[in-house]
């Protein structure tokens, strides 16, 4: 599971999703775009736009998942309700894997139901490079005897395992710069995938 508000996806997503199918060898990778994400300003545009653009950039990309779970619920897009549904759906004995980025797992002790979320899954922290500060208090007391340092160690067990690691191929692109280029009728070329591109210029979506 890599989720995020994808507003809108662009090429850094899409390569740190295959990196990560890659580094740790998964069937698949879902996509999942957030519907009203509860730890940030709900997206500029609707879900279903989002999805469309997913689906877009992911093409025919192997592996990758443009998952529509979170945008067909109502009410604040927990994780844990989503990985509740991908283990009913894979079964108790699948490693199931959750990826997120360095913030977020900063502030992962305040999220809904956080050592739930280590009962249905494992979690892979993608690193931000050169960041060497001190974790929280409580994300250190959340995440105490889960670390592991191999991907083998990690997909040894179904759930409750963390592992940090770094994506050799990580571009530093920004949702946001993106949608005020389009503001200001900026290329967005290179950062966001051909057909993406295409279709925020024919939607006009982002525009002032």
């Amino acid at each position: 599971m890599f989720g995020g508000t994808y507003d809108p996806v662009h090429i850094g997503h899409l390569r740190s999703a295959v990196e990560l199918r890659e580094a740790l060898m998964l069937d698949h990778v879902h996509m999942v775009p957030a519907h009203v994400p509860p730890h940030r300003n709900d997206p500029a545009i609707s879900g279903q736009s989002r999805l469309e653009m997913l689906r877009l950039g992911i093409g025919d990309t192997p592996g990758l998942i443009a998952d529509d779970r979170e945008l067909s619920r109502n009410g604040p897009s927990y994780s844990v309700d989503t990985l509740a549904c991908l283990r009913e759906a894979y079964g108790d004995g699948a490693c199931l894997i959750m990826a997120v980025g360095h913030d977020a797992f900063l502030k992962l002790a305040q999220w809904h139901r956080p050592e739930r979320l280590f009962e249905l899954a494992n979690l892979v922290v993608i690193d931000r490079p050169g960041h060497t500060g001190a974790l929280p208090h409580e994300l250190v007391d959340l995440i105490r005897e889960r670390m592991v340092e191999t991907p083998e160690a990690l997909m040894a067990s179904p759930a409750g395992r963390v592992l940090r690691m770094a994506l050799s191929t990580a571009l530093p692109i920004s949702a946001t710069d993106i949608r005020a280029r389009c503001r200001r009728g900026e290329s967005i070329r290179y950062l966001v995938p051909d057909a993406v591109a295409s279709y925020l210029e024919v939607s006009g979506a982002y525009r002032e």
